[in-house]
């Protein structure tokens, strides 16, 4: 069943991201495409993480974490950022680091959220991250998008 689901949830578009922290002094990043917006008002977000990840300490012991939004042309930080030591991931890639929170985001992404844990919540082989979001930023450009295990870019009709 676990891959007939897969095949299936496939087939719904998502945004790729890369979510990042700073945790005992060093950067820890990882591709994501569970992001979503929970709340406006507060300002809250989430993604979620598989709990046997090597990066879940960090990420749910740290206090918070930046959302970067890749840009189409970031693909290649993707595919980066799923696998390797932490400083294999960041190996070359720009980054600039919030000057309150420290945390990393990655230059040239379309859009970034940096954000304070509030929450962690169990749920089945994942934990789900909720963040109050402290700051952010956007500029123009196309998104990456992932569908069918395929990236790309949204092209309205």
């Amino acid at each position: 069943m676990t891959r007939e689901l897969r095949n299936a949830m496939s087939h719904f578009a998502t945004g790729v991201t890369i979510v990042t922290t700073r945790f005992e002094g060093h950067d820890w990043g990882m591709t994501c495409n569970s992001f979503s917006t929970v709340s406006l008002d507060p300002a809250l977000v989430l993604w979620s993480i598989r709990k046997e990840s090597l990066s879940q300490p960090a990420f749910t012991q740290s206090g918070g974490y930046t959302v970067s939004v890749l840009a189409s042309a970031q693909q290649h930080l993707a595919m980066q950022f799923t696998q390797g030591t932490q400083a294999e991931r960041f190996h070359n890639v720009p980054v600039e680091h919030h000057p309150a929170s420290l945390r990393p985001r990655i230059s040239g992404s379309v859009a970034w959220f940096d954000c304070q844990l509030e929450q962690v919540v169990t749920a089945g082989d994942h934990d789900i991250l909720i963040g109050r979001v402290l700051d952010f930023g956007s500029h123009d450009g196309e998104s990456l998008v992932y569908s069918q295990r395929h990236f790309g870019t949204f092209k309205p009709f």
